[in-house]
């Protein structure tokens, strides 16, 4: 199994606002070495990189799915992996709901939640 810091990571649910996690997520793995894209559906640029709209819109697929959005919007993301053959998702507290982590089981995915990413690769 490849080192988290050697996958490409994708985090749903990226912020320009510096007080949302989404933002901080993503600048401090960015400023840590992790290979790190954003996505938010008003996509534009965070921390001087491109963001884009959907995982779909990816010129790669990634290896790792970070969800910081409302679980509702988690549960729809689960599926777009599905789509896309992404076998790993994490979410983040607060993003997961039952159903989104019972569907990515029932997918095959490697799921993580009730875990913050951050913390458990010693980032923050």
């Amino acid at each position: 199994m490849k080192p988290m810091k050697e996958k490409l990571i994708a985090v749903v649910g990226v912020s320009s606002k510096e007080d949302k996690f989404g933002y901080k997520i993503f600048k401090s793995l960015l400023d840590a070495g992790y290979l790190v894209e954003g996505v938010n559906p008003a996509d534009g640029q965070v921390c001087g990189r491109t963001v884009f709209r959907s995982l779909k819109d990816m010129p790669r697929r990634p290896e790792l799915v970070i969800t910081v959005v409302p679980a509702r919007v988690t549960e729809r993301v689960v599926e777009e992996c599905k789509e896309l053959g992404i076998g790993e998702i994490w979410m983040q507290p607060g993003s997961e709901s039952d159903q989104a982590v019972s569907r990515a089981k029932a997918y095959g995915m490697n799921v993580t939640f009730n875990a913050c990413f951050m913390i458990h690769q010693g980032v923050w």
